[in-house]
């Protein structure tokens, strides 16, 4: 199925799943996935990953290193349930203040309960915005993060202009997303774990296959690890590279903007 990925030149904006769909079509359908899944997200991330996706977002914070004993400001993109969030959070002393930005207003929902059970609702705001033009302006973040969301932007080179535009300068980008595995019978494995396992295992869950359907089918038209780094690189970051975790099931993207 690796055939089926978009190159760094684009092609995202048309795609919904494998299927083609109007550029101005694909946020709205984007979005229902997103409301109809949103109280049982974590979930199943938990039941898709078998777990994993707490160890992967773990290396992200680790990767990140917020600091303990200086003002340090991060935005985390299409982090609606604040999982990440709470992460940065917790691994700062509670030191770290971020905004955790999201299209979808039931994903927020979700992450302003968890900020208030969890007690970091002082640290982190919460803005209903879109990836692709941050209401924020130059230069305010020291770091941008984003986890398993950018595959679900229309307009990927949009959204990366919008992280180096946010960010100060010395800030760092930081994107975890599914990829393309690299390690012999892992991948065979994969494909036959997401593509006909999960969508059932959502209609359990969830109520509905066709959300997950989508998601795993994004996953295969999402860039491979080299052509998404030159989308970072053509953005204007610097140092650019990636980190593949459990087989290149999942990489860790790193830009900096200096």
């Amino acid at each position: 199925m690796t055939n089926q990925r978009i190159r760094a030149d684009g092609g995202m904006e048309a795609s919904y799943g494998f299927r083609s769909v109007d550029p101005q079509e694909k946020q709205p359908m984007v979005d229902e996935v997103f409301h109809k899944v949103a109280r049982r997200y974590d979930i199943m991330n938990d039941v898709m990953s078998m777990g994993a996706h707490r160890i992967w977002k773990d290396a992200l914070v680790t990767a990140l290193n917020p600091p303990r004993n200086r003002p340090f400001r991060f935005v985390d993109v299409a982090g609606g349930t604040a999982d990440i969030a709470a992460r940065i959070v917790r691994a700062s002393d509670h030191g770290a203040h971020g905004v955790v930005v999201d299209i979808n207003g039931s994903m927020l929902a979700v992450g302003r309960e968890r900020a208030q059970r969890q007690g970091f609702a002082d640290a982190v705001e919460f803005v209903e915005a879109n990836a692709e033009e941050l209401p924020f302006g130059k230069n305010e973040f020291d770091a941008y993060t984003i986890a398993f969301g950018i595959r679900n932007v229309p307009h990927i080179d949009y959204a990366l202009k919008e992280a180096w535009r946010v960010l100060k300068p010395g800030g760092r980008f930081l994107c975890l997303e599914f990829s393309a595995v690299d390690t012999p019978f892992l991948d065979r494995l994969y494909d036959l774990w997401s593509m006909r396992a999960i969508p059932p295992i959502g209609r359990l869950v969830v109520g509905d296959d066709e959300p997950y359907r989508y998601l795993v089918e994004s996953i295969r038209r999402f860039p491979t690890q080299r052509d998404f780094a030159s989308m970072i690189e053509m953005a204007g970051f610097e140092r650019v590279g990636w980190t593949n975790y459990t087989g290149g099931i999942v990489a860790l993207h790193s830009g900096w903007k200096l």
